[in-house]
């Protein structure tokens, strides 16, 4: 059996949202029924630039808007997409900041949900000298992370 090269991108841009405090914001998530723990984020739409993607997506997620938007990382190696057949996944990370006062719920715990329900999400910040790849969920995650808690610390 040969693996077949995919014919589509996905395409997902994320922030790497910082505070005063050198903490960086995590989303957990219930989402197609698995729990996740990633950067904020999601996928481009058809016409739409990377930083109007990543500013749309804090909307959506936070009612939130962000500044000081600079990019920080895009996928460099082959990453084949988790959700989609014959898709390769391409991601593409900004560091950013939320403009103030801050808008949504920041939770103290992972999971911070009552109930392991589709959509459901809970943010929370994690110190940048504790980020630990393995806590996050994709492997792309896991890599920046890493380059992440490398760059603050």
């Amino acid at each position: 059996m040969t693996n077949k090269l995919p014919s589509r991108f996905t395409i997902r841009v994320y922030g790497l949202i910082t505070n005063d405090r050198n903490e960086v914001l995590v989303t957990d998530e219930f989402q197609m029924n698995m729990k996740m723990t990633k950067f904020p984020g999601g996928g481009l739409d058809f016409g739409e630039g990377t930083i109007d993607c990543l500013k749309r997506e804090m909307m959506e997620e936070c009612n939130q808007e962000i500044e000081d938007i600079r990019h920080f990382y895009t996928t460099d190696f082959y990453q084949k997409a988790l959700f989609y057949e014959d898709h390769q996944l391409i991601s593409i990370y900004y560091l950013a900041r939320l403009k103030d006062p801050v808008r949504f719920r920041i939770s103290t715990m992972a999971f911070d949900f009552l109930e392991m329900v589709n959509g459901n999400q809970s943010f929370r910040w994690v110190a940048a000298d504790s980020l630990n790849p393995d806590d996050f969920s994709f492997p792309i995650d896991k890599h920046v992370a890493l380059l992440l808690k490398q760059y603050l610390t």
